[in-house]
C-alpha cells in the first residue's frame, strides 16, 4: 500500500497518483516520458533490450534520474504494458453481444500485434491500469443486455482475455515462422510427420496425416485461424446465455 492514499503501489503508479502527491516545481522528466521512451526501445529492439540505462540514454538523462520516478524495471514493465495497449475505442452502437465482442477481440489483437513484445510480459494479476481497464469495461458493456449475471460476464471476459493473449502470441510467432519458411507449414510438415508418426503410438495423429490435411501448401492466415477459435469460444458463450435466460 502507498502511504498517501492506501492504494496498492501498482495502482498508484499506473494512475499517476505517485506524482500528484509531490509538490513544488514541475519536474523536467515525468513517468509518461519514461514510459514512452521505454515503449520506443521495445518497439525498435524487443523487450529484452529494455533497461533503465537504455531508456535513460534515449531520454538523454542519467539512469538515476529515472529511479526518482520509476522505482524498478518491474514498475517500468507495468507502465509499458498499459501504455502499449492504449485506450479502448467505443464499440459501434447497435451491435448485439456477439458482434460487439468480435469487434473488441479484433481491436485488442490489433493493439497487441502493433507491439508484439507485450504478450511476452508476465501477468501477475487482474487489469488495474487505466487503458487495460478501459478494454475490460468495453467487453463487459458488450454483454450488458445478454442476460448474464455480473460474475458470469467477468468469467466470459477473462476467458476472452486468455484466448486473446494466446492468439496474439501464437499468431505473431507463427507469422514470423511462416515468412521465414512457408514450406514448413504444408507438405514438408506432412512428410516429416508421415516419416516419424507410428499409428500404434499416435493413432489419432496418424489418421490425420493419412487424411491428406497437410498434402497442400496452404498459406498461413492468422485472421482465418484466429476467427475459427474465437467462434468456437463465442458458441460456448451463446450456449451459456441460452441456459441462463431460458
Amino acid at each position: 500500500m502507498t502511504e498517501e492514499n492506501d492504494l496498492p503501489a501498482e495502482v498508484a503508479l499506473l494512475w499517476g497518483l505517485r506524482d500528484t502527491a509531490r509538490r513544488g516545481r514541475k519536474p523536467s522528466l515525468t513517468v509518461a516520458d519514461i514510459t514512452r521512451a521505454a515503449v520506443e526501445v521495445a518497439d525498435a529492439d524487443g523487450i529484452g533490450a529494455v533497461s533503465m540505462a537504455k531508456v535513460a540514454e534515449r531520454l538523454g538523462n542519467a539512469t538515476m534520474a529515472l529511479y526518482r520516478h520509476v522505482k524498478s524495471k518491474n514498475d517500468l514493465l507495468l507502465l509499458m504494458a498499459d501504455a502499449a495497449i492504449g485506450p479502448a475505442p467505443a464499440l459501434p452502437e447497435g451491435l448485439e453481444w456477439r458482434a460487439a465482442l468480435t469487434v473488441w477481440v479484433r481491436g485488442v489483437l490489433d493493439a497487441l500485434r502493433e507491439h508484439p513484445w507485450v504478450v511476452h510480459l508476465p501477468i501477475s494479476g487482474p487489469p488495474v491500469g487505466p487503458n487495460n481497464l478501459s478494454w475490460f469495461d468495453r467487453a463487459l458493456g458488450a454483454l450488458g443486455d445478454s442476460g448474464l449475471s455480473e460474475d458470469s460476464k467477468v468469467g466470459v471476459v477473462m476467458g476472452l482475455l486468455t484466448y486473446v493473449q494466446g492468439e496474439a502470441r501464437l499468431s505473431t510467432d507463427l507469422a514470423a515462422g511462416y515468412q521465414e519458411n512457408p514450406e514448413a507449414f504444408g507438405r514438408q510438415y506432412g512428410r516429416a510427420l508421415a516419416a516419424v508418426v507410428d499409428p500404434e503410438r499416435f493413432p489419432a495423429l496418424s489418421k490425420l496425416v493419412a487424411s491428406g490435411v497437410f498434402d497442400a501448401d496452404v498459406p498461413y492466415d492468422e485472421e482465418v485461424d484466429g476467427l475459427f477459435g474465437l467462434n468456437l469460444y463465442l458458441d460456448g458463450v451463446a450456449a451459456l446465455i441460452e441456459r441462463t435466460t431460458r
